[in-house]
């Protein structure tokens, strides 16, 4: 393949890692910018674009303008922000950063696992009180999770619940009846999720947002939790009803949650789970290890070597689907 022309979209361009496209062949021809019209002298001729920047606003102005254009990629795992009815419908592939956070999702899932079964806000609490107060503490090896969503985080999660010895559930959008892996005793379709959450003692969402995921986890799930359930969620805020999930916590009818995801983030001032002591509140850094945006780098640099070879690409987007 010949001269390849790349559009990289920021909203920083001081940002360290962009230092690290000095890696692409040099033939590559290159524009990196935060505005349409930086891409001017090149959008014609783009070949695949890179959308670096977080949120879909430029992706959607510059799309259009670039008719040549063959692949896009999103550093981003989630792609509910950067799918538009133009992509969606044309036959150019995207790909997305599946895989490059999702151990350190698991890890989170796992640390707020830990956090309720040792009641470590109690500890801290008490600890801050200079109060000797001992008080039983679970053991997660006897306790079930189910997931919500079992792709590529939703197995981070599993693979780590079942090294510390729990029993893992979970619910697939395409799951045979009495589905079982590595991982998870058994696979439960989404119609049967109300079935998994009542087995459970902790429920992750691990779900991507699409128009069938949107308020997955309601009013009948948190019904069906019991009373000592704890939700977390590392997928997307909106795939649980935040007001139900509220109204549980609130009136103690689940035990906790363990939240990095919200419905409007940042989370506004004044919003009830800053105060709410049952809750283990993230502000969507979960997954922000040291080199987190680094590593969101080099997979691009790999798929671009993909592309640039012919070879077929990694994490190939159902735009239909939306995952």
């Amino acid at each position: 393949m010949g001269n390849l022309t790349l559009l990289v979209l920021t909203s920083d361009l001081t940002d360290r890692n962009l230092a690290l496209l000095e890696q692409l062949p040099a033939e590559t021809n290159l524009a990196v910018g935060t505005s349409v019209e930086a891409f001017e002298n090149l959008v014609e001729d783009a070949d695949a674009i890179f959308n670096w920047a977080l949120g879909g606003n430029l992706l959607r102005a510059v799309f259009p303008l670039a008719p040549r254009v063959r692949w896009v990629h999103t550093r981003s795992a989630g792609v509910d922000s950067v799918l538009f009815p133009e992509l969606i419908a044309s036959p150019v592939p995207l790909t997305n950063g599946t895989g490059v956070f999702s151990p350190s999702l698991g890890e989170f899932a796992l640390g707020a696992i830990l956090f309720f079964a040792k009641d470590f806000r109690r500890m801290l609490r008490n600890q801050e009180a200079g109060l000797w107060e001992q008080f039983d503490v679970e053991e997660i090896s006897r306790q079930t999770v189910g997931i919500v969503g079992y792709g590529d985080i939703g197995r981070a999660v599993a693979s780590r619940a079942r090294a510390m010895g729990m029993r893992v559930l979970a619910v697939k959008r395409h799951a045979a009846a009495g589905a079982a892996d590595e991982f998870a005793a058994e696979v439960f379709p989404p119609e049967r999720r109300a079935e998994m959450i009542a087995a459970c003692d902790y429920v992750v969402a691990a779900a991507p947002l699409t128009p069938e995921t949107r308020g997955l986890l309601g009013e009948r799930e948190f019904a069906a939790m019991k009373p000592g359930a704890v939700v977390i969620n590392v997928g997307r805020g909106p795939v649980i009803d935040e007001a139900a999930m509220l109204r549980a916590l609130t009136e103690r009818r689940i035990r906790g949650a363990a939240l990095d995801v919200f419905d409007k983030e940042p989370l506004p001032e004044g919003h009830p789970f800053y105060k709410l002591d049952n809750v283990l509140l993230s502000p969507h850094c979960a997954d922000h290890t040291s080199d987190w945006t680094e590593q969101a780098m080099r997979f691009f640099l790999q798929q671009f070597e993909r592309f640039r070879k012919g070879e077929p690409l990694l994490n190939v987007v159902n735009k239909q689907l939306g995952y």
